[in-house]
């Protein structure tokens, strides 16, 4: 008779065992004392994971979105055009008080910037009182003498927001810009959720997250609302650029989830001052349109007399009350990174309130003092142009070498009200699977809002990561990836 060989099961080594915590605050670990019970839930639920698990549900994932489609171009990169946002399958926990704070704040936000684009707009009573200055406003590239006395159905300008937060490391969140013009990324929110709940089931099993699945009856309702008077059955319908846009896929998918025709420029004309969409039994009118196309390219009429992607007339059939154009003309002036920096002003002047978000500190360097402060601190600041997006043209001073800090100075005393600079902040963090371990990374976050005749604001919003360790960077075009952010009900 042999002697049987009893093996002890392998060790097991749980997702989070080796996790450190850096000095920032993690979305996930520095949590107060006691944590909030679905904290704690999470925690256990993702220690129990292992990391070639997570690994292959991570790369399942990648794969599905690639066969789905869900990418974005970027025309810098000559080797791999069409890329998939990165997905990391960790999730982002906000809980429900934290969220209530944020949806109060981002509506608050939204109110004031309508209150101050019909302002400057007509009464410029915000100017004339010297709380922002005229100059800023008025000589702005992005505004718009085409708007100048025009009234707005409901006074809405910005129908569709996106504003960026991040965490500092005290745990507050701050904004950090406003994206007030044609903001990109609502898809990924919605497409990562349907991974999540594909991939993670057991993650996710019982917990009381918020859905996402309202933003496309919400944004479709929201632009009826504010159709012209007197139509009962508006008309809604998605203008894209075309296939050759970065942000192509989005506009597929949010006018299948509104349920409106996708049309490129030549798909409309305006007859008698009102637009219609060509179709196979013959033109029909149009009452809204959710366009994905920067102004200077809607009216060759009106604005870039070479665009090819816009519709002739659309312009003057606008300003006529015939159609409603979301977002509105000229809505670049409020998320101009200097305006930015009267905000919380705009706040108090319109609404006499103090923000529920706090702004972070901002200098502007079109202002003398600005300038020499920012001079004098450049290797402890965040330098950006104000017209830029997308993490393109900015300084991250501490990360700079002595020759970048040379030459962005000399680019600041040729043009210094291109720039407005700000304290570098220590960005939250969360874990992030990065190759055979979980490590923290920084992370942001864009909660996107609706407005109609209230604001609506998605439960959630685009959680982007910076992957790269160390890096401060979220966005899709330098590197960042993404998160499934889930907002809890209770």
């Amino acid at each position: 008779m042999t002697n049987a060989l009893h093996l002890a099961p392998p060790p097991t080594h749980g997702l989070l065992d080796d996790y450190r915590t850096p000095d920032f605050f993690c979305e996930l670990m520095n949590r107060k004392v006691p944590a909030p019970p679905i904290i704690d839930c999470i925690k256990k639920r993702l220690s129990s994971l292992q990391i070639q698990e997570l690994q292959n549900r991570t790369a399942s994932a990648e794969a599905q979105l690639y066969r789905m489609g869900i990418t974005f171009t970027v025309y810098t990169d000559r080797e791999a055009i069409d890329r998939i946002l990165p997905f990391d399958a960790i999730p982002r926990i906000i809980t429900a008080d934290e969220w209530q704070h944020i949806e109060r704040g981002v509506q608050q936000r939204i109110q004031a910037i309508n209150l101050f684009l019909h302002d400057i707009y007509h009464e410029r009573h915000i100017l004339n009182d010297g709380i922002v200055p005229a100059d800023l406003v008025l000589q702005n590239a992005n505004y718009c003498q085409a708007m100048v006395g025009l009234d707005v159905p409901g006074g809405v300008y910005v129908h569709i927001n996106g504003t960026d937060l991040i965490r500092d490391q005290q745990g507050r969140f701050l904004v950090l810009e406003d994206n007030a013009r044609t903001p990109s990324g609502v898809s990924y929110v919605i497409e990562n959720r349907h991974m999540m709940l594909r991939l993670m089931p057991d993650l996710a099993s019982g917990l009381p997250i918020r859905s996402v699945e309202e933003y496309g009856p919400r944004l479709h309702n929201a632009l009826c609302e504010v159709a012209p008077t007197g139509v009962d059955d508006p008309q809604v319908v998605l203008l894209s650029p075309g296939i050759y846009n970065s942000a192509y896929f989005e506009h597929v998918f949010l006018s299948r989830e509104m349920g409106v025709p996708l049309v490129e420029g030549k798909d409309l004309f305006v007859h008698e001052h009102k637009v219609f969409m060509r179709t196979v039994m013959g033109p029909k009118p149009v009452h809204s349109i959710y366009r994905r196309l920067n102004d200077e390219f809607l009216d060759p009429l009106a604005f870039n007399a070479d665009s090819l992607l816009g519709v002739p007339g659309l312009v003057e059939a606008y300003r006529r009350g015939n159609v409603t154009l979301a977002n509105a003309l000229g809505t670049g002036v409020a998320d101009d990174k200097a305006v930015y920096a009267y905000m919380p002003r705009i706040i108090r002047y319109y609404l006499n309130e103090d923000p529920i978000l706090d702004s972070v500190e901002t200098h502007i360097c079109a202002e003398p003092e600005g300038l020499a402060y920012t001079l004098e601190n450049l290797d402890k600041l965040v330098v950006k142009p104000v017209g830029e997006s997308g993490g393109y043209g900015l300084l991250i001073g501490p990360q700079a070498t002595r020759a970048e800090l040379d030459d962005f100075a000399r680019k600041l005393r040729d043009n210094p009200a291109n720039y407005i600079s700000q304290p570098t902040i220590g960005l939250s963090v969360t874990p992030t699977l990065c190759g055979t371990s979980v490590e923290a990374r920084h992370v942001d976050l864009r909660p996107f809002a609706v407005t109609g005749r209230s604001v609506w604001v998605l439960p959630g919003g685009l959680s982007r990561v910076a992957l790269r360790k160390g890096s401060l960077v979220v966005n899709s075009s330098q590197g960042g990836g993404s998160k499934d952010t889930w907002v809890m009900a209770s």
